[in-house]
């Protein structure tokens, strides 16, 4: 059984927050380092985590270009990626870059910690499916949006304003505007409000 240690890299400071709750209350004697990016990560206190779970979308390098950079520091820590990110060529690439497992953050409390549980215990996760599955038409949801976009989605579901949003992106008022109704076009919903429950349901914020 591997150690009850794990280091939690993610940018969003509530989501780390959540799940922390997450693993405190399904691990019994768990510890838990949190990083908002990989430069953080790499000056953790936390010597010889038994696990890894990090996010794809983290500013700077990104999780996927970070998994090498992880199983070098920390080689028998399994990396498990935990994104709201979860196309087929997403979780194909961090599965052939080295992750252990890939888990969507749309998973219940209950499916992560069992995807953990499995990996300290040294047993197989089972790939996703969508992993090897055919593109069946139709562009994903994640890809209609921009970067910026998707930034804007993120910060219009924790619900701030578009002014708030202009403020945290640098962005006039006027600008984020017309990003939002891009984001609603994109998702086919009509309100902020809907766009969240949108975005949620398939899988693209936590």
């Amino acid at each position: 059984m591997l150690p009850a240690k794990i280091l939690l890299i993610d940018d969003h400071a509530m989501f780390r927050c959540g799940l922390r709750m997450v693993l405190t209350s399904g691990i019994p004697d768990v510890e838990v380092a949190e990083a908002g990016s990989l430069e953080e990560a790499m000056k953790t206190g936390l010597a010889d985590p038994g696990l890894v779970l990090l996010d794809i979308q983290l500013h700077g390098l990104n999780g996927l270009e970070g998994i090498a950079l992880v199983r070098r520091k920390w080689p028998e820590a399994p990396v498990v990626i935990l994104s709201s990110d979860a196309t087929p060529q997403s979780v194909r690439l961090a599965l052939d870059r080295g992750a252990a497992a890939f888990v969507s953050k749309a998973e219940t409390a209950d499916n992560i910690l069992a995807v953990i549980e499995k990996l300290r215990r040294g047993q197989e996760v089972e790939t996703p499916a969508r992993a090897d599955a055919q593109p069946t038409g139709g562009e994903p949801p994640r890809q209609l949006l921009t970067p910026r976009q998707f930034e804007v989605l993120d910060l219009l579901c924790q619900g701030l304003s578009n002014k708030v949003i202009g403020r945290r992106l640098n962005l006039s008022e006027n600008t984020v505007r017309g990003h939002v109704q891009a984001v609603l076009a994109a998702l086919e919903v009509s309100s902020r409000s809907e766009a969240g429950f949108a975005a949620r349901r398939r899988g693209l914020v936590s």
